[in-house]
């Protein structure tokens, strides 16, 4: 069956001739469910694909597509004399210079399903829009995910504000010359110097000495050594360990990294000389243990394209991060938004016979990378670069090539060839790119370098000793010396959080507190605070089941502010005024990001108790918690004049109780309200079913009220008797806790309005009122009780501190419990 021109399933229009592959409904129907189908479900032999670049990791791509079922011919712009060879591919003699409207208006006619750039400059550039804006899609990040390397000072920022380990950094413009200079020579460890901008992989300097790296400094930004590339300048710390690459595939959601391949940038064996772009790569690196690997997705890939989603520019394409493993674990050197020369030659051999690269990539800008299956070949993939003379520095061109007759399990990528007459002939630094893959490293390497014999040009040069470092003994036995980092306890992400969160807490200082943190205690002067003959008050509790809904939303700040306000306001029903706070962080592994937006609603919920944040434990535990899960526990302190303390003992039947509104489920009764959800088919993500404008974890999460800046005038003025945070138990239980044995209390439902949140609960749960009043706080957080005379006098206080509401909702009774009356006002009607 032909389908001309347009198909559309799903909302996904697939422009081209395709053959339509016939399945079962039933199938037919899953993969619907899962979303838009992409090109391995309904074409055969119909794509045809763009790829942008000249070079190895163009011909490789080209050489894995076109063993595609799915692909029907490859067009390379320009490409070389290697990826013309196979009859699905042909070389494109068009400019590759933006805006690329030659490119794009061939695209069109010739009806490019698929364009894959391979060099940064066209993404960076926005060659992405350029097709998008016709209908093609690109596998390849937007302009604005391009900056993750098109400016190195705007991925180190971003790495800062997700938390990603990385170097210890400074950003300075060109201009600012005498900072710099002051920060080298401050700093206080060895550092490397990196233009912000593209400089063709030659941007980075890395001075031996203090002198040499001011000499790289004026260089940069005096003497334009990287041109406009270096306006910028990222100084950082110079990192050791050994160095590794991770290719990445992501659709903005799902990233699947490839194995981890080591790239050998220096020209001279044992890694000595000039920096190249690559003399050889293989892969997979055994310094990358699967453990290693594990804290890469964890603390690097999953954080960055979470991140850029969370951002407004989600990547699709190909994430090529490059890693430093250190004594404190993996650390991200830079990121690359395309793949990687020469570690695609490589990778490219190591992917499994049934990769359907076509596929692959057709899924990610489909935004479904989940459902295709990315497998490789056990053992190793080694590339090794012939160089002209010269190279990296100046060299001949033009140069004869001869190939004999290589194994037939090696590929030669052609990296900088070109035609003359009837010759193949050098045209750039790296010319050729000679790759395996075999069982064993050795055997990879014996076949490449058997290879490479059998290839002769003018001045050919190659490394001798690509893989050495996985040939070592102790490259491939772990070291028998472990590291704090290495049980899972980063002392540097502690560190990271404790200055992210400074800020945070100096902005809660009062008097008696200076609210410096990284000591081993904090400090409170008493005398400061001005009481005569004052009683300390402590008060500690937590978030409960509250937290499971933060962390499946990624909401994090309100609990913080929870935690504040279910200690404080307990401290206040003694009448006690909050002094300072403490918190407990409990984690298996520290996010950093995480963890600093649950202090700093830590802070803002202290800032609303007039209370300090002193101090508090973060405690990374690895094994005791499931990944991304943590745990909070807070304790306060308050003071209150002796003669002031409540409740007071002359608490007697007929006073009143005056009811404040809650802010909504405030902290208790989360078990509950996860299960009504649960029963709902609801998900945290959905709208609000009672506010249309949140989403129903926005709602749910909404942080419970902290009552000190309405109440404690009252309580200073002698207006109150007592009070009762209505927590956990509700009403039922914890009215009670505040009346004089023998006495009891008459609440009257009908006083205040159920709110929706509430009603929402009992409907569809199907709770009995009852159940309702012993469990939530149905919209009062606070009661209080206050003798009649006294009644209008304390509620024009409290409505004059704050715009919480007050109701009169019931009195003291001399019979023992809680009666709750008119509470069929709560069913629905």
């Amino acid at each position: 069956m032909v389908i001309d021109r347009l198909v559309s399933i799903e909302g996904q229009r697939f422009n081209r001739r395709s053959v339509l592959l016939l399945v079962s409904s039933d199938s037919f129907q899953r993969q619907l469910n899962r979303g838009p189908i992409y090109h391995p479900f309904i074409f055969a032999m119909s794509t045809q694909i763009l790829i942008l670049g000249s070079g190895g990791r163009e011909h490789a791509l080209a050489w894995k597509l076109a063993q595609s079922s799915l692909v029907k011919h490859i067009f390379v712009c320009p490409g070389n004399p290697g990826s013309a060879k196979n009859q699905k591919t042909s070389n494109l003699d068009l400019p590759l210079i933006h805006p690329y409207s030659d490119l794009v208006d061939f695209a069109v006619k010739q009806k490019i399903d698929l364009v894959v750039p391979g060099p940064e400059d066209p993404l960076v550039l926005g060659v992405e829009k350029c097709f998008r804006d016709v209908g093609i899609p690109v596998f390849g990040p937007t302009k604005l995910a391009a900056r993750m390397e098109g400016s190195k000072a705007f991925s180190k920022a971003f790495m800062h504000r997700h938390a990603i380990p990385t170097a210890k950094f400074r950003t300075f413009s060109s201009s600012q010359l005498k900072d710099a200079t002051d920060y080298v020579q401050t700093c206080g460890h060895p550092v490397v110097l990196k233009a912000s901008g593209l400089a063709g992989g030659k941007g980075v300097l890395i001075p031996s000495s203090i002198d040499e790296a001011l000499q790289g400094l004026r260089s940069i930004m005096v003497d334009n050594a990287f041109g406009s590339a270096g306006d910028e300048v990222v100084i950082e710390e110079l990192l050791e360990g050994p160095e590794i690459s991770v290719l990445a595939f992501s659709d903005g959601y799902t990233i699947i990294p490839l194995p981890a391949a080591q790239d050998h940038k220096r020209i001279g064996e044992g890694d000595t000389g000039l920096n190249t772009g690559g003399m050889g790569a293989y892969a997979p690196a055994p310094v990358a243990t699967p453990a290693i690997m594990d804290r890469i997705m964890t603390e690097s890939l999953r954080p960055t394209i979470d991140g850029m989603r969370k951002e407004g520019f989600p990547f699709v394409g190909l994430l090529f991060t490059g890693f430093m493993l250190t004594a404190d674990g993996p650390k991200v050197l830079e990121y690359n938004v395309r793949f990687g020369d020469p570690e695609t030659e490589a990778l490219m051999m190591l992917l499994s016979d049934d990769v359907d690269l076509a596929a692959v990539l057709l899924a990610c800008t489909e935004r479904h990378l989940d459902s295709v299956q990315i497998n490789t070949r056990s053992g190793f993939s080694v590339s090794v670069i012939l160089v002209s003379g010269g190279y990296p520095e100046s060299y001949a061109k033009g140069k004869p090539i001869q190939v004999g007759e290589v194994p037939s399990d090696v590929v030669v990528f052609h990296c900088g060839t070109s035609i003359s007459g009837n010759d193949l002939v050098t045209s750039g630094g790296r010319v050729l790119a000679v790759t395996c893959s075999a069982p064993t490293l050795e055997q990879a390497l014996a076949q490449v370098y058997a290879a490479v014999d059998k290839i002769s040009f003018e001045g050919k040069f190659y490394r001798r000793d690509i893989a050495h470092r996985a040939l070592t003994s102790s490259s491939q036995a772990p070291s028998n010396s472990l590291t704090y980092a290495q049980a899972g306890v980063s002392v540097d992400a502690g560190n990271t959080l404790v200055e992210t969160i400074k800020p945070y807490v100096r902005a809660t200082k009062r008097s008696g507190a200076d609210v410096e943190i990284g000591g081993f205690g904090g400090i409170f002067d008493l005398k400061a605070t001005g009481y005569k003959d004052p009683v300390l008050v402590s008060g500690t509790d937590g978030v409960g089941t509250k937290l499971r809904i933060a962390v499946d939303a990624g909401i994090h700040h309100m609990v913080g502010i929870d935690l504040v306000a279910m200690s404080v306001n307990d401290l206040l029903v003694q009448g006690a005024e909050p002094l300072y706070f403490l918190d407990y962080y409990g984690c298996s592994k520290l996010n950093v990001a995480t963890a600093a937006d649950v202090v700093k609603g830590i802070a803002q919920g202290c800032q609303q108790a007039g209370c300090a944040l002193i101090g508090g434990e973060t405690a990374e535990m690895p094994g005791m918690y499931q990944d991304g899960d943590y745990d909070l526990a807070g304790f306060a302190v308050g003071a209150v004049e002796r003669s002031s303390i409540l409740p007071r003992a002359d608490i007697m039947p007929g006073d009143v109780f005056l009811g404040i509104a809650s802010s909504g489920i405030h902290s208790n009764g989360f078990s509950l309200v996860r299960k009504v959800i649960e029963m709902t088919g609801l998900s945290y993500s959905s709208a609000c079913p009672w506010d249309d404008q949140k989403t129903l974890a926005l709602s749910l999460l909404e942080p419970t009220r902290i009552y000190i800046k309405q109440v404690l005038p009252a309580v200073h003025q002698g207006l109150l008797k007592g009070m009762s945070h209505i927590t956990g138990g509700g009403f039922i239980e914890n009215i009670p806790r505040v009346l004089p044995k023998g006495m009891g209390a008459s609440i009257d439902a009908s006083t205040w309005q159920l709110p929706p949140v509430f009603r929402f609960l009992m409907q569809r749960g199907g709770i009995a009122p009852l159940e309702m009043a012993r469990t939530f706080n149905n919209g009062i957080g606070l009661v209080l009780i206050v003798g009649r005379e006294d009644v209008d006098r304390a509620v024009q206080v409290l409505r004059e501190t704050a715009d919480a509401a007050v109701y009169r909702i019931g009195e003291v009774t001399d019979k023992s419990g809680v009666e709750m009356r008119n509470l069929e006002c709560w069913s629905p009607q």
